[in-house]
């Protein structure tokens, strides 16, 4: 479990935590304990225009419009793409929104990171995705009932406040890879924040040279 310092040195930290991924996409695969935190540290910056209700019409608007899939990213995915945010695996038994054991260790380590000082104040969306497998209403609703899952896992098991997140469900609408639609890489989670809950703390000042 990362456990954490102090806000006093957040600011600090976040830009040491941010350092080794200078340059990089602002989208992070995090697959261990360390990368959610660092990944999630980089999530502090947001777009206010981008809410869960934006991202869910968006999707709605997308099932309904039934277009064709091409291969370059829809205008979801290319919008979640300039947020900062990590992308996590987790697993559901096949067609459900139970998620499997082995899973609970990566939804521990993000709620560490969300726990942590630094990240304490923010409020996060965290995003369902599916590949094409199955249409495109059903996995719709799949998604949102599996980033559902996931909330009340993050509330009910790790006591993450239920006014810190919000659940999305896109479905297959925001592919991560459009040229392999049913590549299992495109079922994945992303999470990034959508501001705070209240006024942020003011850094300690520090001394004038």
């Amino acid at each position: 479990m990362t456990r954490i310092t102090r806000f006093v040195g957040g600011l600090a930290l976040a830009a040491a935590l941010a350092a080794p991924l200078a340059g990089t996409a602002t989208a992070q695969t995090a697959d261990s304990d360390a990368q959610i935190m660092q990944g999630l540290s980089q999530a502090t910056m947001f777009d206010p225009s981008l809410t869960a209700q934006v991202l869910r019409q968006m999707a709605q608007d997308a099932v309904a419009q039934n277009a064709p899939l091409t291969l370059d990213k829809s205008e979801i995915a290319k919008r979640l793409d300039k947020l900062a945010q990590i992308t996590v695996q987790i697993q559901f038994a096949l067609g459900s929104d139970i998620i499997r054991p082995e899973s609970y260790r990566t939804l521990g380590s993000i709620a560490d990171a969300m726990h942590h000082p630094i990240l304490a104040n923010y409020k996060f969306i965290v995003v369902g995705n599916t590949d094409t497998t199955g249409t495109r209403a059903f996995n719709l609703k799949l998604s949102q009932e599996r980033a559902n899952a996931i909330v009340q896992a993050l509330v009910v098991v790790f006591g993450v406040s239920p006014d810190r997140l919000e659940a999305v469900g896109l479905g297959q609408e925001a592919l991560q890879v459009p040229s392999k639609p049913t590549d299992p890489i495109n079922r994945r989670v992303q999470i990034f924040t959508i501001g705070t809950v209240g006024p942020m703390g003011k850094p300690v000042p520090t001394s004038a040279p």
